[in-house]
């Protein structure tokens, strides 16, 4: 597959169609793939796709839609609902890009089917210009039950639940990468980088801010964010990061019923829309004591 893609993208590079191809290369390890910017022919030479390409590249077409003449972008199955939700937010012009949807077999870290593809969500395109598949990344990467972890944390009580993420934010050294690699939080200017915000600092100074950063950053993503899991992925300290937001969609879900973010251009997020069937605010109360 990578080399029909690879061909494709050349081709579309030299016949002017694009000015620039965003992609993946190889890093320091075989398995550390990286983003990366393609805009001639021989920089293609260190194009790579295949299953260490698991960053979602959503995020990174922010920048490109600045840039003058087409950007191709690379997009996974799970990506494309990435992307389509920037679009629905009037984030990015879909006239500044040619995407190519990458059929995926389901992507690796060192040792492992990353957390996103264990609870494989769809192999369907939310949106594209082309597809290059395969019979074999059409099958189902895996069958987890993604909320599978959020149901464990509702098991416990709640002290059990404040000492489990006190534990796990106390790690966070604010770096970042979280809020910078997530395509949800798609800002010019961040709140957190305010300095009449008083958490500005890089490291957290106190536990309100250790946990303030991360519980404001998920309640901002809520009903947009599509659980691309490139939070937890990207995360230095291993923080599971992404159980914030599924806690989120789970909750919305049982709520106003079932929604995927990105899966449509026209559909309002739980959030923003009301309906005569929406849960009283009594219900949702009584709801979150049990």
């Amino acid at each position: 597959m990578m080399k029909k893609i690879k061909a494709r993208a050349l081709s579309l590079l030299s016949d002017g169609t694009v000015k620039r191809v965003l992609g993946w290369e190889t890093g320091e390890t075989a398995w550390d793939w990286s983003p990366a910017l393609f805009e001639t022919e021989k920089e293609m030479d260190s194009f790579v796709y295949g299953v260490y390409a698991g960053a979602n590249l959503s995020k990174y077409c922010l920048k490109m839609g600045k840039m003058d003449g087409k950007t191709l972008v690379i997009l996974k199955p799970c990506d494309t609902l990435s992307f389509r939700q920037l679009l629905h937010e009037h984030r990015l012009e879909r006239d500044a890009f040619y995407i190519i949807g990458a059929g995926c077999t389901g992507m690796q870290d060192e040792n492992s089917l990353l957390m996103k593809c264990a609870a494989c969500k769809s192999k369907n395109f939310a949106v594209y210009d082309e597809i290059i598949d395969t019979e074999e990344a059409k099958q189902p990467t895996g069958t987890k039950n993604r909320m599978e972890d959020v149901e464990k944390l509702e098991q416990m009580t709640a002290e059990e639940r404040f000492a489990f993420w006190q534990g796990e934010l106390s790690r966070c050294i604010r770096c970042n990468a979280c809020r910078n690699v997530c395509p949800a939080c798609s800002c010019i200017k961040c709140v957190f980088d305010n300095p009449s915000s008083g958490v500005q600092s890089k490291a957290p100074v106190t536990d309100f801010e250790e946990n303030m950063f991360h519980i404001i950053r998920a309640y901002h993503v809520a009903g947009r964010c599509t659980d691309c899991g490139e939070c937890s992925r990207v995360c230095p300290q291993h923080i599971p990061l992404h159980l914030l937001n599924r806690k989120f969609i789970k909750d919305m879900n049982e709520l106003y019923g079932e929604y995927q973010a990105g899966r449509s251009d026209d559909e309002r997020t739980p959030l923003t829309s009301y309906t005569m069937e929406d849960a009283e605010p009594g219900i949702v109360h009584e709801r979150g004591r049990g």
